[in-house]
């Protein structure tokens, strides 16, 4: 197969972890035979640095261009609480995703058995954790039109909006998904009290009617915020809207034991992006500390998206094998044991691929 692929670096760290991302999809490419060709593009604080734009106009054709956008981090201390600043680098994330039209995120809560003592919570607890979150990432009460403060400023508002339409795209995917996994999905929503989420309930239990193998359950999103720390094992695939989704996926992503192990997928109509959900760390950028498995299951499901399953399982399996066998940076080194580089880790991954 041959892919087209967008490179956006980004900030902090963003450039090394892409860069062993990169060399463990050359790996791939190797082993099985595809071809991969890489377009580089600036976003974030290094676009705002060049362009003064945190997503430029070049950046998002190279991105609708492409077959998929490989993204590293955004973000910079001199942009943080700066109010000197016009534009800031998180701006340009934000454009991408609604300029892409990426309305669904997924992210995939999956424990490595080697890294079960490494959770907060109890390894009886979190072994068997394997669920994946959609969130709906275009729409709802980040985007709810009007939003603002009373002539006094005494009084804020803002306001959650959803369309059907927006709901059924993003429910239908989850289902998708509910059918290639488990058959099981939740919808998590706060229905006793929002008119939005009725909405989602209703438009759900209308579309489970083209599911019937999927088993449908709804649940609130304090019962959800709980249940995922009391019993992660219970869910397969869980769907909901942008803030509960917001939140809930970074509650989940605790359970793994380091965002370091965190990818996610941001999907449209017509195209998709692939992400770390951690930040750019600047405070190790160019050390070659940081840990670029992340970024590299981030590539694992692009290529799964491609429906390339079993080199995404290789990558998958390649860095299991780099856990078991110690080959680690230092957010996941044990006692005693020695850190590894970010160049280290991808090429210790690289070789197991190959």
């Amino acid at each position: 197969m041959k892919l087209h692929i967008a490179l956006l670096p980004g900030d902090g760290i963003g450039p090394e972890i892409v860069g062993e991302a990169v060399k463990v999809l050359d790996a791939v490419a190797a082993r099985y035979g595809h071809s991969f060709h890489y377009t580089p593009a600036l976003v974030g604080a290094s676009a705002i640095d060049a362009t003064g734009d945190p997503y430029p106009e070049e950046t998002h054709k190279i991105c609708s261009e492409a077959d998929a956008v490989l993204f590293g981090a955004i973000g910079d201390p001199k942009y943080d609480n700066n109010p000197q600043a016009k534009v800031r680098p998180e701006q340009g994330l934000l454009r991408m995703r609604k300029s892409l039209g990426l309305y669904a995120n997924l992210r995939p809560i999956e424990l490595f058995d080697t890294l079960a003592d490494r959770s907060p919570l109890r390894e009886e607890v979190v072994r068997g954790t394997d669920f994946i979150c959609v969130r709906e990432l275009t729409s709802g009460i980040y985007f709810g039109r009007p939003q603002g403060r009373d002539d006094d400023g005494n009084r804020a508002f803002d306001t959650c909006t959803y369309t059907r339409a927006e709901v059924e795209r993003v429910v239908k995917l989850a289902f998708g998904l509910a059918m290639k996994r488990r058959k099981k999905l939740t919808v998590v929503d706060k229905a006793n009290v929002l008119e939005t989420s009725r909405l989602w309930r209703e438009t759900a239990q209308q579309i489970g009617k083209e599911f019937p193998e999927v088993a449908l359950e709804f649940m609130f999103v304090d019962n959800a915020a709980m249940q995922i720390i009391r019993q992660p094992s219970h869910f397969d695939v869980v769907v909901t809207e942008n803030m509960f989704g917001d939140i809930l996926t970074d509650e989940a992503s605790v359970i793994s034991g380091s965002l370091g192990m965190m990818p996610s997928a941001s999907l449209g109509d017509k195209s998709a992006l692939f992400e770390p959900i951690h930040g750019s760390y600047p405070q190790a950028a160019g050390r070659n500390i940081a840990n670029p498995m992340a970024t590299i299951l981030s590539a694992a499901m692009l290529l799964e998206h491609f429906g390339l399953d079993r080199e995404g399982k290789a990558i998958r399996q390649a860095v299991n094998d780099a856990l078991e066998a110690g080959v680690v940076t230092e957010d996941l080194v044990k006692t005693g044991e020695a850190a590894r580089s970010t160049t280290d880790v991808g090429a210790y991954i690289c070789s197991r691929i190959a």
